[in-house]
């Protein structure tokens, strides 16, 4: 039985009938018997035209929504939610009673369909209750359990320096076949960041009556957007039970923390003007995650990985602190951190004009003064999403040099969508498992 929350918003009925419903709902709005109607929409049309554009130059440039220009598919449906608010206007006057109360009625239609397709280009709300926050709203905190170490274990929580799990493991009788999500608060306690909650997949394996001393990996969602993204739109969980199910009930421990603070935020994730991000997720989380779960403490088996601005930040943390994530997983990442399309004015605004500190801190440059013959990393984009691929090939390009080993992937048909994480995130991670440990 599917409840109103779990409503299927990128394919199916909803997308589907809303589609009909906009067609007949545009033709309503346009055919009148008028002289110069079919300027007064012309008109209308161009109105829109100017207005989506106006729009989306706001949200990158002065509102700061989005450190890159609109996708040109967005700007377009947004020009239809506009063009429908004035067609609807332009039925109101001089109209029957029957028109002045449908017009409102198509044009509410038109603007339905026109968020739905944006919602489908990024693929971000997946279903009804992704939208709404029901779809993660059940999560608990993590359990005591998960939290200590079995008295059958001695040690510290991130338990004693031993060899990859694939090694020794055996998979016990009874193990489950799923993860388990659970929701955490990561202090700030070095750097004084203040995060949102953020999330923890453990794999089946970190449920055996012995738990093994598992791989980490630390996921960081796109900007504007929070930790749960991974959960809803990123897929997350199916992702890593796929991996188990093919290894044993072996997976990463995935943690999944905030780097913004708030979903429009844009820490850049470094330490700068704005906040000491950089430090949160290089010094913090780790330092939680060793002294709170039972995870392989040896730097090698840890990765750090993102979609979007998180896959900016991966390739951040790879470049600045090769000793804590010797292993990348950049998806549709950009070249660096960006608060908009103005690299001026990003620096005036996080280092107070001073690009040198801001070079130092920029991956690509950073890359470019240093060797990485023990690091790896894996990006993928879409192959529709020409600005994101742009930047895969310079990075790419620049990781080979400083002596990383690359893997690169493009996604037919796909622009900037949170289908790449969910295309690529199992073979990138089928890549990295003998580095993590995980396979043999």
């Amino acid at each position: 039985m599917i409840t109103l929350t779990g409503v299927e918003l990128l394919s199916g009925a909803v997308p589907a009938s809303t589609a009909v419903a906009a067609a007949a709902a545009a033709l309503f709005l346009l055919i009148r018997r008028r002289r110069r109607w079919w300027m007064a929409t012309g008109g209308a049309f161009l109105a829109a035209a100017l207005l989506a554009a106006g729009t989306g130059w706001v949200l990158v440039h002065a509102a700061g929504v989005s450190a890159q220009e609109l996708p040109l598919p967005v700007t377009v449906w947004m020009g239809l939610a506009y063009w429908a608010v004035l067609l609807a206007g332009l039925n109101l006057a001089g109209s029957s009673r029957r028109r002045r109360i449908l017009a409102p009625v198509a044009m509410t239609a038109l603007i339905l369909v026109a968020a739905l397709q944006v919602n489908i280009y990024y693929a971000a709300y997946r279903t009804l209750g992704d939208m709404t926050g029901a779809s993660t709203a059940a999560i608990g905190a993590l359990p005591q359990a998960a939290r200590a170490v079995p008295r059958t274990m001695p040690g510290p929580a991130s338990g004693p320096k031993t060899g990859p799990v694939a090694s020794t493991w055996v998979k016990p009788p009874g193990l489950p076949a799923a993860g388990t999500i659970s929701s955490v608060q990561i202090p700030g306690i070095v750097s004084g960041f203040a995060a949102r909650p953020g999330y923890v997949y453990l794999p089946p394996a970190y449920q055996a009556p012995s738990r093994p001393a598992m791989p980490v990996l630390v996921l960081v969602a796109g900007q504007p957007g929070s930790p749960a993204d991974w959960i809803t739109a990123g897929g997350v969980a199916t992702t890593m039970d796929a991996f188990a199910a093919a290894h044993e009930g072996l997976a990463p421990v995935v943690v999944i923390p905030d780097v913004n603070g708030s979903a429009p935020g844009n820490t850049m994730c470094m330490d700068s003007k704005i906040a000491n991000a950089g430090t949160y997720l290089a010094t913090d989380v780790p330092a939680w995650i060793k002294t709170t779960l039972r995870v392989d403490p040896v730097p090698a088996r840890w990765a750090v990985g993102g979609f979007s601005f998180g896959g900016t930040c991966a390739l951040q943390m790879a470049a600045l602190h090769p000793d804590i994530y010797p292993s990348a997983i950049d998806l549709s990442g950009e070249a660096e951190p960006a608060l908009g399309p103005d690299r001026s004015a990003t620096i005036a605004q996080a280092f107070g004009g001073n690009t040198a500190a801001f070079d130092a801190v920029s991956p690509l440059k950073v890359l470019a003064a240093g060797h990485y013959s023990h690091s790896r990393i894996y990006l993928a984009a879409g192959a529709q999403d020409g600005t994101f691929s742009g930047y895969q090939a310079r990075t790419a390009d620049a990781a080979a040099k400083a002596g990383m080993s690359v893997r690169t992937a493009l996604v037919p048909g796909q622009g900037h969508s949170w289908e790449i994480p969910r295309q690529t995130m199992g073979p990138a991670l089928d890549w990295l498992a003998p580095a993590l440990g995980l396979s043999r």
